[in-house]
């Protein structure tokens, strides 16, 4: 059984494994980069720490995310955090992020969905307008597609 954290970027639903997922929280005082790719929308300080914050839409070929009263940033575990999992946790194997702080900018984030591993299909090579080398696979829910 895998638990995937969900989030919406336009009307579609998404997920990362809740292992990857260090939190989520709703500070929108991002500030831009100059000269960072189009997907780099800017940095927050968390807590002191510096994190990139990227808009995950414009990454996966949608439009910028219009940041509304529902936005969150969903702040990625590091690989250094990651591995200190692996060393105690079955599964997580195949999980990484990268080695500084990221968020990924979302529309609105929803509920932990828990999803037995028997349910997780290939990914089609298109979802829409994103590429399915973006995804590792896809999941059918009652009434949406995670």
């Amino acid at each position: 059984m895998k638990q995937f954290a969900t989030f919406r970027l336009d009307e579609q639903l998404f997920g990362l494994d809740v292992l990857m997922v260090r939190e989520i929280n709703q500070q929108m005082d991002i500030t831009p980069v100059q000269q960072s790719p189009e997907y780099v929308r800017g940095l927050i300080n968390l807590r002191g720490r510096v994190v990139t914050i990227m808009d995950l839409g414009v990454r996966l070929g949608l439009p910028a995310r219009l940041v509304g009263a529902d936005s969150h940033n969903v702040i990625l575990k590091t690989n250094a955090e990651l591995a200190s999992i692996r060393n105690h946790q079955d599964g997580s194997e195949d999980l990484s992020t990268c080695a500084d702080a990221v968020g990924l900018l979302a529309d609105a984030v929803g509920d932990v969905v828990d999803v037995d591993e028997s349910q997780i299909e290939p990914p089609p090579a298109s979802v829409g307008e994103i590429s399915g080398r973006y995804l590792s696979g896809v999941v059918k829910l009652d009434g949406d597609l995670l």
